[in-house]
């Protein structure tokens, strides 16, 4: 009988967005677009799929990704350390932190935090293991969603 081992995140995380903006700058990194993605993004500014990936998205390693600011690599979307597209953001910056190279380990989450001022904040609520699991899972559903043609 397989006995399934609990994550080592069991009883929950503790993290709250504080807006500070970080995961949305600094370092050259890449948010990838999925199918979902790019429908919502064309959509929030009334745009062809087409149109939109021309104005904000680049080809890399045959995925699209959004642009980013060339001065900074803040994502081009970033205003005042706040993001325009919200509540069309993508599903990569929707299920943050809840990505599996953040859980494998509880070093890994730690690493995380050093960069995240919401993971393990004070004033955070304890998210339950259930809804980190559902969230990594969207996030490794949209991978799987990423290549695409038009």
């Amino acid at each position: 009988m397989d006995v399934e081992t609990p994550p080592w995140f069991e009883q929950g995380l503790r993290f709250k967005c504080t807006g500070c903006g970080k995961c949305c700058t600094g370092s050259p990194g890449y948010v990838f677009l999925s199918q979902q993605d790019l429908a919502q993004l064309s959509h929030h500014f009334n745009l062809l799929p087409e149109q939109f990936l021309r104005k904000y998205a680049r080809l890399v390693d045959g995925q699209y990704a959004l642009l980013e600011r060339p001065h900074n690599y803040d994502c081009v979307f970033l205003e005042n350390n706040q993001c325009t597209v919200y509540e069309s953001r993508p599903i990569q910056c929707h299920t943050f932190p809840w990505w599996i190279h953040h859980l494998r380990k509880s070093e890994d989450w730690e690493e995380a935090a050093l960069r995240c001022e919401g993971i393990n904040h004070p004033d955070a609520p304890l998210v339950p293991s259930t809804h980190i699991q559902e969230q990594c899972m969207t996030y490794l559903d949209s991978l799987l969603d990423q290549n695409f043609d038009l």
